[in-house]
């Protein structure tokens, strides 16, 4: 089956398609096959990013606003889904799977009693004649479960099997890692800021014009803060129990600004240094007690150089690699995910991984929204996939059987 996921992280600044062949073969080996057939990317229109950036917590907001919102964003999402399946796909995509994008989740005392994806998958539907599989995390929070990281399950398919203690670290503007002990239970949970405070100090400082410490320059040219970096690591989130979930509800500009009251003035790019640090202190600290042997970095964050040799040096020793090594494009990884998990809502498989998200059992999840011609569900497998197998250039990348 060729599917297209959609994905737009909490950095909200693109949507990313990526395409791929899925095939399960039960009575073979098991194994779910994944072909990656591409990758576009497309930036939010700027009226509309703008819009977006006004209405996220702690930012009022009205319903009007919402249903604006929910639209727009529906339809930026149609529009490269269709381009996706004519340059990726040749036409024939068969599904859709859209993540949306997150605005709110709702997470208080270590529990998620909500969450909000904005995207309406009517619209992408009507753009590309295709069924749209949708709104993936409430089913899992509904379930008692932190709703996140969905992408979990999709790691432990990756990396079970491999030597040691394996972890998966996406950086977007949330980090989170999924890791696979030797005799322990799989574990997944947000560690905390990925880029979303370095980027907010980057808007405020260069007041709006810049959105990102492009290649990690400013961070490179600055000293870090070391008392401003110990009251940061005071935040009360970071001793929480897995799993756990974050999000910008809590690492916002506001945040941010409060905890920089407490200094004098600090130079722009010791600042940014100091917030590059934290993230890497703060991922480098969860994956620390676990005994991570070996991490595999997906998501934006890996783009920043100076981010990523922080991480190595808090790392201490333990390798840095890229989710190419598992077969799956840094940028586009998460997209793959959720292109994975639209397959198994379709098919009438779970797509969360309960013992890491904390929900109360398998769950099949998300909406199904039909497209252009009759929706017929295919008959469900006997069984789940076992592996992840990825398939690049006719080379077999990576499979791992889950045990």
């Amino acid at each position: 089956m060729r599917v297209i996921g959609l994905m737009s992280g909490t950095s909200y600044d693109a949507v990313d398609a990526a395409a791929c062949d899925l095939v399960h073969r039960p009575g073979e080996d098991g194994a779910l096959h994944l072909t990656p057939l591409g990758m576009v990317s497309e930036p939010y229109p700027a009226r509309l990013r703008t819009e977006l950036a006004d209405a996220l917590p702690p930012a009022r907001t009205t319903l009007a606003d919402v249903c604006r919102l929910d639209t727009r964003i529906g339809q930026a999402f149609g529009r490269l889904a269709d381009r996706a399946d004519r340059e990726l796909c040749e036409g024939r995509a068969e599904l859709i799977a859209s993540h949306g994008q997150t605005v709110y989740h709702w997470a208080a005392d270590g529990q998620v009693h909500g969450t909000l994806q904005l995207g309406e998958p009517a619209w992408i539907a009507e753009a590309t004649g295709r069924p749209v599989v949708s709104g993936f995390r409430p089913r899992d929070v509904a379930a008692g479960g932190q709703g996140a990281p969905l992408v979990a399950l999709i790691d432990l398919m990756l990396l079970r099997g491999r030597p040691g203690v394996p972890a998966a670290l996406n950086i977007g503007g949330i980090a989170n890692v999924t890791v696979v002990p030797r005799h322990a239970d799989p574990v997944a949970f947000d560690t905390g800021p990925g880029n979303a405070l370095i980027d907010a100090a980057v808007r405020q400082l260069s007041g709006g014009r810049l959105a990102y410490d492009e290649d990690g320059a400013l961070a490179a040219s600055g000293r870090v803060h070391e008392g401003l970096l110990r009251r940061m690591l005071t935040e009360p989130y970071y001793r929480l129990p897995a799993p756990r979930t974050t999000g910008k509800e809590l690492f916002h500009a506001g945040y941010l600004r409060s905890r920089l009251a407490e200094f004098g003035q600090i130079p722009p790019q010791d600042l940014v240094a100091t917030l590059t640090r934290l993230t890497a202190r703060t991922v480098a600290d969860a994956l620390r007690p676990l005994g991570a042997t070996e991490v595999f970095a997906s998501g934006g964050g890996v783009r920043n150089p100076t981010l990523t040799a922080m991480l190595r040096a808090e790392l201490a020793g333990t390798p840095l690699r890229t989710s190419e090594e598992l077969g799956l494009p840094a940028a586009a990884k998460e997209a793959y995910a959720f292109a994975v998990l639209g397959y198994l809502t379709l098919h009438g498989l779970p797509g969360n991984a309960p013992g890491c998200t904390g929900a109360a059992g398998p769950r099949v999840l998300g909406s199904i929204t039909p497209g252009s011609r009759p929706l017929r569900l295919p008959t469900p497998p006997p069984v789940a996939p076992r592996s992840l197998s990825v398939q690049a250039d006719g080379v077999t990348v990576r499979t791992c059987t889950l045990r």
